[in-house]
């Protein structure tokens, strides 16, 4: 067997990583694209997603009111708003991208993906009367207990009107939403090889 010059050699020892980085690369993507595609689903399948797609008309199927109204009319939201839509486009914009500023001597490679933070969701849910404040994480630790009365095209929502004066206490159940949510999908996703 005829041994190759030296300078071949090395180029084929520096064109090797690159080549199998690519095949690694592939790989990574197409499993980032399936646990993107599996995280949306479950987030759309969420009780409290449904029930807040489902706007006034809605029912308390997440049962964080106890059946008395539901999350859309009880948070306060605009009949016609799509307070899910900014979740959702934020998450459908994912993306993984290598990590050129931390390579990996040899054949491994590092990839980065844009996972966004609670924090990141909280600052795109604003609670329509209370600014400052974020729906999803009111899911979370808590919405106050309001005084609102259920009734028929009426109020923002067309299902509720708030009360000056406490009608019904609004019996909110804090509820795990985004964080365990993210948190769950950060793991899946460090775990992505």
């Amino acid at each position: 067997m005829a041994l190759l010059p030296p300078d071949v050699k090395m180029a084929l020892e520096r064109q090797a990583p690159k080549l199998l980085r690519k095949g690694l690369e592939r790989e990574a993507r197409k499993k980032f694209k399936e646990i993107k595609a599996e995280m949306i689903k479950e987030f759309l399948g969420n009780p409290i997603t449904q029930e807040i797609m489902g706007g006034p008309s809605g029912t308390n199927i997440s049962g964080t009111l106890g059946g008395v109204s539901n999350l859309f009319a009880f948070i306060g939201f605009d009949q016609g708003e799509q307070p899910i839509a900014p979740i959702l486009t934020r998450f459908e914009n994912m993306t993984m991208e290598y990590d050129k500023e931390n390579k990996r001597k040899g054949l491994g490679v590092i990839f980065r993906v844009n996972l966004p933070l609670p924090e990141d969701i909280f600052a795109i849910t604003p609670l329509p009367w209370a600014t400052g404040r974020s729906w999803a994480e009111g899911i979370e630790r808590g919405l106050s207990g309001l005084g609102y009365l259920v009734r028929k095209n009426k109020g923002r929502s067309g299902a509720a009107i708030q009360s000056r004066v406490k009608v019904r206490a609004g019996k909110f159940q804090n509820t795990p939403y985004i964080s365990t949510f993210l948190r769950r999908y950060k793991k899946r996703f460090e775990e992505l090889k």
